[in-house]
């Protein structure tokens, strides 16, 4: 019999066999200052273009003083207990049928967490006997949403309309063996490539199947539509999607979550959201600044007009430079390059120490070997100097990699690995 140790002593898995070159610098880094368009990395200033700090409303005045003058009247306590049995006020009440008119449903229910909440949304939508059929690419909230279900799920090439088909015409023969239903799950924006999900040819296939529509819009709310209603928004279909859910630690600069939907459904996923059943409700501090951000996205299109901006300068300069930024349709900015794991961290070690530049990045198991992708998150905090700043950057180290300056930085970071 094995120690249950003995596979974690042997194997750190992908990205944990690197944590003795990459901890604190690559990954857990630490930035520091006030959240905003530059701030400092080891004691550095840098351009920061990895905090998903849409509308710039993290480090705002006027969101700080309601932050603080919410503390001070509440604490960080109130209300105690789970919302069904002592944790509810108006104020909850309030927030859900502010964000339900906007995402233009008829009601939303508040969620603590994004990412316990989508777990726990999915696993209260379907029975054994349901059919879920979802993007290959799911974040992972999705997937280990999915995880939990214990009946048949099928997934579908990423944003690939007769891959859904196909699928969804496999889940429709189950079904009907079962006599369950069928659950589609989409991103309305997926967040590594910045593509937006194929909802408008999602939701005509209702047409010819029966299923109903879940869509994760974390990185649309806020940044996407006429009103900034999101990707369904966007697209002309929000009235397709049958159940709706962004999170507030993009644009609202927050924490917390919800959903949207028909009242009687809401009402069902009340009842039945273990993750909001039995854990203590959302405190009043985040309640009454969600109210105050919300207000902020309806009321200064400003904000959302100098995001897009400042991400058409960027993804317009990256494109005019010959960078590959893929199909993105969002903010959200991929760039990718040619190179292994070392590799990239010459590069990126050479971005933030010589160019003052930080971003994220992502490298295999994320994405497939031999790619790094460089993501950028522009925000209206930003500047077009930081814009022109980066660009320069970004031209520098695309030379230096294709010349093979990082190979040879990174030849013992390699060695080492290899030993």
């Amino acid at each position: 019999m094995k120690d249950l140790f003995d596979k974690i002593y042997k194997d750190k898995g992908p990205l944990g066999k690197w944590a003795a070159q990459a901890e604190g610098y690559f990954v857990f880094p630490k930035l520091e200052g006030p959240i905003s368009n530059r701030m400092k990395f080891q004691g550095k200033d840098v351009i920061t273009w990895s905090v998903n700090d849409y509308l710039g409303l993290a480090n705002n005045a006027e969101v700080r003083k309601v932050d603080a003058d919410a503390a001070a009247q509440y604490g960080s306590a109130y209300p105690m207990g789970a919302r069904m049995m002592s944790g509810h006020t108006s104020l909850h009440e309030q927030l859900q049928d502010e964000l339900a008119a906007f995402v233009q449903k008829e009601a939303a229910y508040l969620l603590n967490f994004g990412y316990q909440g989508m777990v726990s949304t999915v696993d209260a939508l379907v029975a054994k006997d349901d059919i879920i059929v979802y993007d290959v690419d799911a974040h992972a909230c999705i997937i280990d949403g999915v995880r939990l279900h214990m009946g048949k799920r099928f997934t579908y090439k990423h944003n690939d309309i007769e891959s859904i088909e196909k699928n969804l015409q496999r889940a429709t023969k189950l079904a009907e063996q079962t006599g369950g239903g069928i659950l589609l799950i989409s991103e309305g924006v997926f967040g590594m490539r910045g593509e937006q999900g194929r909802l408008k040819e999602i939701v005509a296939l209702k047409e010819k199947y029966n299923f109903r529509l879940f869509v994760d819009d974390a990185h649309g709310f806020g940044t996407l539509g006429a009103t900034g209603a999101g990707a369904g928004e966007e697209q002309g279909v929000q009235d397709g999607i049958d159940v709706y859910f962004a999170t507030f630690a993009k644009s609202m600069a927050s924490t917390g979550a919800f959903i949207a939907a028909d009242q009687e459904i809401i009402d069902y996923l009340k009842y039945n959201l273990r993750s909001q059943m039995f854990a203590k409700s959302l405190q009043m501090q985040l309640v009454v600044g969600a109210l105050k951000r919300l207000d902020m996205l309806r009321t200064m299109p400003e904000l959302r007009e100098k995001l897009w901006e400042n991400v058409n300068a960027l993804q317009n300069g990256l494109k005019d430079r010959g960078f590959d930024i893929g199909t993105t349709q969002s903010c959200v900015t991929p760039v990718y390059l040619k190179g292994s794991i070392p590799e990239a961290m010459a590069l990126v070690k050479d971005l933030r120490e010589n160019h003052g530049i930080f971003c994220s990045i992502v490298v295999y198991p994320v994405i497939p070997k031999g790619l790094i992708l460089l993501r950028l998150i522009p925000t209206a905090s930003h500047t077009l100097q930081d814009v022109e700043e980066t660009l320069d950057a970004f031209s520098a180290i695309r030379e230096r990699l294709e010349n093979g300056t990082y190979k040879r930085l990174s030849a013992g970071v390699q060695a080492s690995m290899e030993a």
